[in-house]
């Protein structure tokens, strides 16, 4: 069984896995970055040069063989889960924690990450996030068995979170 968590940006994903990695003792892989090593090229690069509908390709390839592993920790990248063949990859053999924040949170928490290009230029900031955490709401909530408000939340307090979600659906009889 995989931990999967999903999210937007910002909503601390990679920040828990690594967490989650040192407390459970798993193998942890961000598929952003598994993608990024492949292509020996930043995310920014892979999107200007060959599109998102060629970064979403290479991440539901990247997706799929990592779903087909066993006792690791994966986070994926903020869309990862629209495609409806990620979400299937994800939930077939991973327990997925949807990781949620408000906007304003999120846009505090990368206001400075230039790893992702806009999504909706010509839009602000918190006004791309909003938007398009409208667009990905129900994708999320498809995947997702297990939703966590980040708020307010160290990431250690999510970590432990998680960790109390998988003893309890774990240990019931």
């Amino acid at each position: 069984m995989n931990l999967v968590l999903i999210g937007y940006r910002g909503t601390g994903k990679t920040a828990v896995a690594k967490i989650l990695t040192q407390r459970l003792g798993m193998s942890r892989f961000s598929t952003d970055a598994v993608i990024v090593q492949r292509e020996r090229r930043s995310i920014p690069e892979i999107v200007k040069q060959d599109g998102w509908d060629y970064f979403r390709a290479v991440e539901t390839a990247v997706i799929a063989e990592l779903a087909d592993r066993d006792n690791i920790i994966l986070d994926t990248g903020g869309g990862a889960v629209v495609r409806q063949e990620n979400r299937s990859a994800l939930k077939k053999n991973g327990l997925v924690f949807w990781l949620k924040a408000a906007p304003e949170t999120i846009a505090s928490r990368i206001k400075g990450d230039t790893n992702r290009p806009a999504l909706t230029p010509g839009k602000t900031f918190l006004e791309e996030i909003s938007e398009v955490l409208a667009q990905r709401q129900d994708a999320y909530r498809a995947a997702a068995d297990i939703e966590i408000e980040t708020d307010g939340k160290t990431p250690e307090d999510i970590a432990t979170e998680i960790i109390a979600h998988m003893h309890s659906r774990f240990t019931r009889s």
